[in-house]
């Protein structure tokens, strides 16, 4: 399979982040690390299946970090990785643009 080139910057950051769940994600994880159950909590209206498939696409992306603590019972974590904070960093201007104007996009809807 080719190796993807991108049209310009914003193309490339869709490829990573791209789907309304991977943003929400990397915004709950911006507080913090949070485990499974946490992160589905923050994140409503997903499913455990997506979750899950969202995490791992963000895992080889480099987005985030899984860690995994030896104790019984498993006790997984999940953070942000220095890429995934600045990816996080750079969505911010978009979320305060979207605080701005919620009420003239729900209108919309």
């Amino acid at each position: 399979m080719p190796k993807r080139t991108y049209v310009c910057g914003f193309d490339a950051a869709m490829a990573v982040m791209g789907g309304k769940w991977k943003g929400l994600t990397l915004f709950a994880l911006g507080e913090g690390p949070l485990r499974f159950g946490q992160l589905r909590r923050a994140v409503p209206g997903i499913s455990e299946r997506i979750l899950t498939l969202q995490l791992r696409e963000m895992e080889a992306s480099g987005l985030v970090h899984r860690e995994v603590h030896d104790q019984v019972p498993p006790k997984v974590e999940y953070s942000l990785t220095e890429f995934g904070h600045s990816l996080n960093a750079a969505l911010a201007p978009l979320g305060a643009w979207g605080e701005e104007h919620i009420d003239r996009i729900e209108a919309l809807s």
